[in-house]
């Protein structure tokens, strides 16, 4: 009896596994018990493929994003060990679904672009892959910035490249109809150093190259720094400023770039030496050039970063990291309280002392005097916010009765002659705004 009982569930796998090979599989999919549902990719090369990546063989606790799922290999991969996944594809694919079924899994399964779909759609994940997409969609960089806002710690990304040279010219073809492999959905071929090239821009504060399957590349997308191993002083952060508008007003929303203005003890550097970080994510810069007396480095905006406040620091390969300056993200230009009782008595240039006629170029200072700060108020406490940048306070006279109290700032080099705005902010308080010439 159950000998018979044995022989009609093994006849009757069989007739399943006849019937979803029939659905034509991409990924091939190892069933419990050994059997397998054979795809166009075998076992040993998915494999092959997922070990290209760093990827660590235990994932409790972490969750995974698994973007282009297709039939899901992946993503019951990633789900062996011990992860959160959510599969997500432009169309929806039976064949995962059958084999979700069929494998007990517990992974998510959403429908959408990934050029439309963002972090604000799904959240954040510790891992996400990317594996054999790039290619098939029209806006590359956007889906990789994307995946970039998406990830928390680093992106497994794979796709056909042209030249799997990493040290070649950046380039790559664009195909119009059916081009490549006579399909309709190939649109793009970078080769690999475009590859690299994208994922920097795309806002990975750090890109690795693999290694190259056939057509393939492999690289790995990090969102955060190696740990520093300098100790030389810090930099010092003069100010922090929208590399567009010059304000202190930044958008997820918009491709925004924000300058690091400050001073170092080192004289070579470059963007492969210097660290902006914002928030937890880093972000490398794509110029770094001397500005007066000190440096000012460009970098993107990271994408993924929430509404809010941010700290934002800078380090060299050889120091550590600078004191953080706050940078405000979908925030209103003037968003802190205006306290009656905190009030600037005056404003003048920090050299001359003129009033309200603030000179620009290199060593350009600036002098604010407050009433209304507490008697324990430290240098840390208080900014001068000049057009909605603020520029930490370099000095702070020590408190006299209810006298008003000093604060100087330096001024970043490269300010034009216009008309400006200053507060002194204090914490969530501020000033109101006394209006300033800024001239040469």
């Amino acid at each position: 009896m159950s000998e018979a009982r044995d022989a009609r569930v093994i006849e009757e796998s069989r007739r399943q596994i006849e019937r979803l090979s029939r659905l034509g599989w991409y990924h091939s999919i190892e069933l419990p018990g050994g059997s397998v549902i054979e795809g166009h990719q075998t076992i040993r090369q998915l494999r092959t493929r997922i070990r290209q990546f760093p990827i660590p063989e235990d994932l409790t606790g972490k969750r995974v994003l698994d973007i282009g799922a297709w039939d899901g290999w992946f993503s019951f991969e990633m789900e062996r060990r011990g992860a959160q996944v959510l599969a997500l594809d432009s169309t929806r694919n039976t064949r995962l679904l059958e084999a979700k079924k069929l494998l007990g899994s517990r992974i998510e399964y959403h429908i959408g672009d990934i050029c439309r779909v963002t972090s604000k759609d799904l959240g954040t994940f510790d891992i996400v892959l990317f594996l054999g997409v790039l290619y098939h969609v029209k806006h590359p960089l956007l889906a990789l910035e994307n995946v970039c806002g998406m990830c928390r710690e680093m992106a497994c990304i794979e796709s056909f490249v042209t030249d799997p040279d990493p040290s070649a010219i950046p380039a790559m073809e664009f195909y119009e109809t059916t081009e490549l492999r006579g399909q309709l959905d190939n649109w793009v071929g970078p080769n690999a150093a475009c590859l690299m090239a994208f994922c920097r821009t795309a806002g990975f504060a750090r890109v690795d190259f693999e290694s190259v399957l056939g057509e393939r590349t492999h690289v790995t997308g990090y969102r955060k720094w190696h740990a520093a191993e300098g100790d030389d002083p810090a930099p010092a952060v003069l100010c922090i400023d929208n590399s567009a508008t010059h304000d202190h007003s930044f958008s997820s929303d918009a491709d925004d770039y924000l300058t690091f203005y400050f001073t170092s003890t080192e004289d070579d550097l470059t963007c492969e030496n210097v660290f902006p970080q914002i928030g937890e994510f880093g972000s490398r810069p794509i110029h770094v050039a001397r500005s007066g007396g000190g440096w000012q480095a460009t970098c993107k905006l990271p994408p993924g970063l929430g509404s809010g406040w941010h700290n934002a620091v800078v380090r060299t390969v050889r120091s550590i990291f600078s004191a953080p300056l706050r940078i405000g993200i979908d925030r209103p230009r003037w968003d802190a309280h205006v306290d009656p009782e905190l009030r600037l008595t005056r404003v003048a240039d920090g050299k001359s002392f003129e009033s309200k006629r603030i000179r620009v170029g290199d060593d350009s200072a600036l002098s604010v005097w407050v009433a209304g700060l507490p008697l324990r108020t430290k240098l840390a406490d208080v900014r001068i916010r000049l057009n909605g940048t603020d520029l930490p306070a370099i000095w702070l006279a020590p408190a006299d009765g209810d006298a008003p109290r000093q604060v100087n700032a330096l001024l970043p080099a490269g300010m034009e002659p216009a008309s400006a705005q200053v507060r002194l902010v204090y914490g969530e308080r501020e000033t109101a705004a006394v209006e300033i010439e800024l001239h040469n």
